[in-house]
Parts: structure tokens; sequence; C-alpha cells
């Protein structure tokens, strides 16, 4: 039996910097086919509606290149078709070249998502899902808020879904709507086919093709995995289907390897890529400045693999009582090279012209000497002029010791 290769933390961490595109220089310009090409390789960007500093997806795409702008994204989904909105592990700009393969997602959430939206209804709202069809059929893209007749009186505001928004979701989550574009981050719904490009739509395949293509996509962006993160990088398969997709591959496609963890612990079986070996040969060490990332960077989204390859227990508190949390609301880790040297509490703060810095904490064993202090100044002042604000400024007291 042939020993499985062995790759260490630092090899495994250095890897996917690499394939999620934060190892080239991101003083480079970037334009919009080069912007496509990114995305193309990360996957997905991630949408997220805070804006405490910039909206994530436009943070995620800053961090890798400082000349993005957010039109650019804008265009690449709104004017140019390249990307599409839908759902991953949450909602996500994709590869409008990946539509095809969202079909079988969306025949699997058909029937879940009736369930669920007829029992929090009380009631059949097919009737519902009729009248909202039709209704942009004749009219074109529509928000939610068009629809604010169907709101109940009294009503709690956003959360408090009517009748319509239900349907609205309904046939975005399943594949019959699509969004045209957004509007003050509102989408606007259109149906599918006057959105995306027919050619994608009638090109449809078998589940066992949709299985290998989930699972070589995401073996491929992430070099090494195991089958439930092979899973969990589109979410849209089980990790079932991922473990036996890998049973079933020869050495021509996955080979096993032992990854070992960055505190020393046990190494864990995972898979790789057959090219592994000539990648992690040729894998660029990343920058050396430090740089923000978004909470919902696809390098943070799988919390166990990020804590054995970068030592970073790491976790979004927004939904966490302002009393019980550990760092804040909404707080960035900070990527020096390889490494993650903190985490960092600020907001863009309109009435004083500033990125304000709340709070900031180093990570146990990280010294803030002056070279490294002045690195994250240069970043600070990167990420004020990205979100058009003059300077930067730091509270009483916000440089904290680390936890």
């Amino acid at each position: 039996m042939t020993t499985p290769l062995f790759i260490s933390a630092e090899q495994a961490r250095r890897l996917v910097l690499n394939l999620q595109g934060l190892t080239r220089n991101p003083g480079r310009a970037i334009n919009n086919d080069q912007l496509y090409d990114l995305i193309e390789a990360m996957g997905y960007v991630q949408l997220d509606s805070v804006q405490v500093v910039a909206r994530a997806h436009h943070m995620i795409l800053q961090t890798r290149s400082q000349s993005y702008r957010p039109h650019q994204l804008d265009r690449l989904h709104a004017k140019e078709a390249r990307l599409f909105e839908n759902w991953t592990h949450d909602a996500c700009l994709i590869p409008t070249s990946f539509f095809p393969y969202w079909q079988h997602r969306f025949d699997r959430d058909a029937k879940r998502l009736a369930e669920r939206f007829t029992k929090w209804r009380g009631h059949d709202f097919r009737p519902v899902l009729d009248a909202v069809r039709n209704r942009i059929a004749q009219e074109g893209p529509l928000r939610a808020r068009d629809f604010e007749e169907d709101r109940p009186k009294g009503g709690a505001g956003w959360w408090d879904w009517h009748a319509s928004k239900t349907a609205l979701e309904y046939l975005w989550r399943t594949g019959e709507l699509a969004v045209a574009r957004r509007e003050g981050f509102q989408k606007l719904y259109d149906l599918t086919e006057r959105v995306i490009p027919r050619d994608h739509i009638e090109n449809r395949c078998s589940h066992e093709d949709f299985v290998d293509w989930a699972c070589r996509a995401a073996i491929h962006r992430l070099g090494v995995a195991a089958p439930g993160e092979i899973a969990r990088f589109f979410d849209s398969i089980t990790p079932k289907e991922a473990t036996e997709w890998c049973e079933r591959q020869g050495p021509e496609s996955l080979i096993p390897v032992q990854v070992a963890a960055i505190d020393g612990s046990k190494p864990r079986k995972a898979f790789a890529r057959p090219d592994i070996e000539t990648l992690m040969e040729n894998a660029e060490e990343a920058p050396a400045r430090v740089r923000t990332l978004s909470p919902f960077d696809p390098v943070l989204r799988d919390r166990n693999r990020l804590k054995r390859l970068f030592n970073l227990d790491y976790r979004i508190e927004i939904f966490v009582p302002a009393p019980k949390r550990q760092y804040g609301y909404y707080v960035f880790p900070l990527l020096e090279g390889e490494k993650i040297i903190g985490r960092i509490d600020m907001k863009g703060d309109r009435a004083s012209d500033a990125l304000h810095v709340t709070a900031f904490w180093p990570e146990r064993g990280i010294r803030m000497g002056a070279g490294r202090l002045q690195k994250l100044d240069s970043e600070l002042e990167r990420q004020a002029r990205f979100i058009g604000m003059s300077n930067v400024s730091w509270a009483n007291g916000a440089m904290r010791e680390p936890k």
C-alpha cells in the first residue's frame, strides 16, 4: 500500500491562499475580464447587506486587487450576465457558466421549500406564485416593495415577509425567477429566460454529472480537502455523495493525503488534486503587506479548516447580544503574508469623514512592532480611500491585549 503524501499545515495554507487569489500582487490593476477570471477561480463571491465599512462582496474583491471598484462587479452581473445570483451556503454571485448545474439544486430545493413556505404561511401559496409570476412576465423586473400592498397592516418591516415576498423568494430559489440586478441592495426579480442566456438554461446534465462537477470544481479550488469540505464548498451535494465520489476516483483524478494542523495535532486524512505536488512547488508566497479579510471571505468560510490551517477561532457576532460578545459586532481578521495577526473592529464614519477604529486585538504571540504597525496603518489608509474617507481615526484604548 502506498504511503499517503504528507502535507504540512504551512503548505496547505499557502495552497489555499494561492487558489483563492490572495498570493497575487494586490497592487495590480484588474479589468473586467480579469475580475471575472478571479471570481471563476474562487468559485463564487458571497453577498451581504451589512455595510460597516463596505459590503462584503466588494471587500472580498478589493482585498485581492486594490484597484477594484464596485461598478465592475455590477457590470459583470447586471450588464453582461456573466454572473448570476443564487444560493450556495448563502446568497452569492456565481459564474453563469455554472447555471446548468444549479438546476439540480433548484429541483432539490423545490419540494423542501414548498413544504416549508406552505407551513410558514399556513396555506397553499401556489395561487400567489402564479400571480407574482404573471405580473413580472407582464411588467418586467420588480422588487419585493412593488408588492407592498400584500404586507399585513402593522407588520414588523423587513423581516415580516408578505405572501408575495415569500413567492418571490421561492421562485428565485427554485430557478423560475432570476435577480436581474440590485438597486440599493434590493433585488429586482425577472423571468429567468430574460436574465440567463438560453444556452445555459437548456444545457442540462444528469445528476451523476452534476455530483461529479460539484466535487471536481470544489477540489480544484481547495487543492486538498476531506469529503465533508468538498460537500460544503458549494453546499449543493451531501457529504455522502462527496464521500462516494471520492471512493470512486482513481489516482488520475484524486490522491489520498495526510494534512497536518498548525497546532501540531494529529494529521487528518484528506484527498488532493493529482497535480498537488507541482501545485505546491509552484505556489507563490503571499505578499507581506497587511490585508483586511471580510468576515465572509471564502478563506474564512469553513471554520474548522480555518482553525487547523491558520489557528484562528473565529465567528461573526452580529447575532450575539452585545454583553456576550467576545470581540465585537462585525470584526475583521487581518492577514499579514500568510498569517492572521489580529482582529479589528472598525467602521466608516461619514460624519467625521474617517474610517474609525474602535478596537484592535493582536493574536496571541503576535508582537506589534514599529514595522508591523506601519503596515497596519497603510492598510487602514487603503480601506479609507476605498470607501471615500479622508482619514483614519482610533478610539481611545482601541489597542487591546491579545485574548
